[in-house]
């Protein structure tokens, strides 16, 4: 039989014929009247048997068990015993595929798993109706942050993901064997994209994975992450790169807010668009908030995760935000190819947007002057030679440009609340986990 109707769809179907296929998401065999719940990708049908039903329907859902993968043909019908209102009277009930009786973990959640378990048996897990709406919730952002950018004249580009030397310097890049040599897994599409600036694309964003090999066990880092990331020419300072990225997220959440409102409800959330522009924090003068909300740094060092929670409360009581921005940070503890203050050149033009207590993105305004690039790599100890296939186009005229790469994955986990951001994410990987 040919599906005719998601459930989604079954409201607008009352006193029709409809088939709908899904997975048994649970069985109640009451004797008099029996139950069963169908789940498809858009929702949850209850599907209920009266004791006249055939004798072959009646023996058919005693043979099934949950996950079971059933079409249904049968007449939907208005009720006011369940939530959607409506329920489908079946005339027919085939088996397409079998589960087996015992499964790995419970989709319906009223048998909790832990998330080791959860995430060995993914494809299980990922059947719950919280963690598909978890999921289109993610993926309305990203068609929303696309159509944004791509409203405002930016286009969609893609960068390299082997890259032949390491983009940001330090240790914690993935070797790759690369035919005859090694190369690395990018850290960041960064430098490539300051290249396409270079050449005249003057306004270019690209989505996909990047990878570091930090040995962190928290509940925010991850080896493999994927980002959606900005580049804009002819800029004037940081600030408009901060304009462009807050009115992306604006756009985003006011989407996600009008039109996932069926999965904001099973995950009993709602979304507070915030006003703009995000208030700005700025070193050094964010030494002596530190200093007077009890929680010190050093100066000259970057913000902690304990740092950014206490600035986030104290942005969250002054201006009612739950995003900022942080900015002019100290160089020293930034790339090669951030731009300094010329008139203070130990602070960079550097931004992180925050967002509930957690860093999301990272940014700012690069350099794009020759010889102080050149300069700037000397200074951080990086080899001039391994990087020339990048300073060379400097030479020949670049305009001021900015950006900012913001985290997918970590941005969903802190708009939903989520505890760990491998939930926010379809397949992790990080220190132990390469499977499935």
């Amino acid at each position: 039989m040919k599906r005719t109707h998601f459930t989604s769809e079954l409201k607008e179907a009352v006193g029709k014929n409809v088939v709908v296929k899904g997975w048994v998401h649970d069985i109640r065999l009451l004797g008099g009247i029996n139950f069963l719940l169908l789940r498809d990708f858009d929702g949850i049908v209850q599907v209920t048997i009266q004791k006249s039903a055939s004798p072959k329907i009646l023996e058919k859902i005693k043979m099934l068990h949950n996950e079971d993968i059933i079409e249904v043909k049968g007449v939907v019908q208005k009720t006011s015993k369940t939530k959607s209102g409506i329920e489908i009277v079946p005339e027919e009930i085939v088996k397409i595929s079998s589960a087996e009786p015992i499964l790995p973990l419970d989709p319906r959640r009223v048998t909790r798993s832990n998330l080791a378990t959860r995430l060995d048996w993914r494809s299980l897990d990922l059947r719950s109706p919280e963690n598909l709406a978890i999921f289109k919730i993610q993926s309305k952002l990203m068609v929303a942050f696309e159509e944004y950018l791509l409203n405002n004249k930016f286009i969609k580009v893609f960068t390299p993901s082997i890259i032949g030397g390491i983009s940001e310097g330090g240790s914690d890049v993935f070797p790759v064997v690369y035919f005859d040599k090694q190369a690395f897994l990018r850290q960041d599409p960064q430098l490539h994209r300051e290249l396409l600036i270079a050449g005249g694309f003057e306004k270019i964003f690209e989505t996909g994975p990047s990878w570091r090999a930090e040995k962190s066990h928290t509940v925010w880092h991850m080896a493999e992450h994927r980002t959606v990331a900005v580049e804009v020419a002819f800029i004037e300072d940081e600030h408009d790169v901060m304009r462009v990225e807050e009115g992306m997220v604006v756009y985003a959440l006011e989407k996600v807010k009008k039109e996932c409102d069926e999965q904001l409800e099973i995950l009993n959330k709602e979304i507070k668009v915030p006003k703009t522009p995000f208030p700005e924090l700025q070193f050094p003068k964010i030494y002596d908030i530190l200093e007077e909300l009890g929680k010190p740094i050093p100066k000259g060092q970057d913000l902690n995760r304990e740092s950014e929670e206490a600035l986030a409360t104290y942005i969250r009581e002054r201006f009612k935000s739950e995003f900022f921005f942080v900015n002019r940070f100290p160089y020293a503890v930034k790339p090669f190819y951030v731009m300094k203050m010329d008139e203070s050149p130990e602070w960079a033009r550097s931004i992180d947007l925050v967002f509930k207590g957690m860093e999301v993105s990272s940014g700012g305004q690069r350099e794009h002057r020759y010889q102080k690039l050149i300069s700037q790599i000397k200074e951080k100890g990086l080899n001039l030679n391994s990087l020339k296939w990048f300073t060379e186009v400097f030479k020949y005229g670049v305009p001021p440009m900015g950006g900012y790469s913001l985290g997918i994955e970590r941005f969903t986990m802190k708009l939903l609340d989520i505890a760990n951001v491998r939930e926010a994410t379809l397949f992790p990987r990080d220190t132990e986990r390469v499977l499935p």
